[in-house]
């Protein structure tokens, strides 16, 4: 299989990205680290995501082939959900984002802080949009001088 390519806009790779780069994603992904766990096990060590995000989420976990999920009917039904063998080649990866953000965040926060401190008469980026009607004063001055 060729690999494909992020950068096309017609590549199902975004497809994938879109999935893998989303935060509940990454946190469910890492909270499956080592072990299987139960629905509600997992609701409680992915802090702050609702019920109905987390069905979403493993899901397309499942759907994707990154999370399987296992229902045990012996005595009251359970189901357990585990990473994969694509899920584990994906984690390396998640686990090192979510430490990458928990180690930096400190400085993510001190650079909004900055941002933020910008006046707000100054603007905060390039100006962009048409610069068609301004017309630079060497140009102007000789309009001037020619009459036009």
């Amino acid at each position: 299989m060729r690999p494909g390519d992020a950068f096309d806009p017609n590549c199902p790779t975004r497809q994938v990205l879109d999935r893998i780069a989303d935060k509940w994603t990454v946190l469910v992904v890492c909270a499956l680290d080592h072990e299987s766990r139960r629905f509600g096990e997992l609701r409680r060590a992915v802090g702050g995501i609702s019920q109905k995000v987390l069905t979403s989420v493993l899901r397309s976990l499942e759907r994707d082939g990154i999370v399987s999920r296992h229902v045990f009917a012996n005595g009251p039904l359970r189901v357990d959900y585990r990473l994969t063998p694509l899920g584990r080649s994906l984690l390396v990866l998640v686990v090192g984002l979510r430490e990458w953000a928990e180690h930096r965040m400190a400085l993510v926060s001190a650079a909004r802080s900055r941002y933020d401190r910008v006046p707000t008469g100054e603007p905060k980026r390039p100006a962009r949009g048409p610069v068609a009607s301004v017309v630079p004063a060497h140009r102007s001055s000789r309009r001037r001088a020619s009459g036009i």
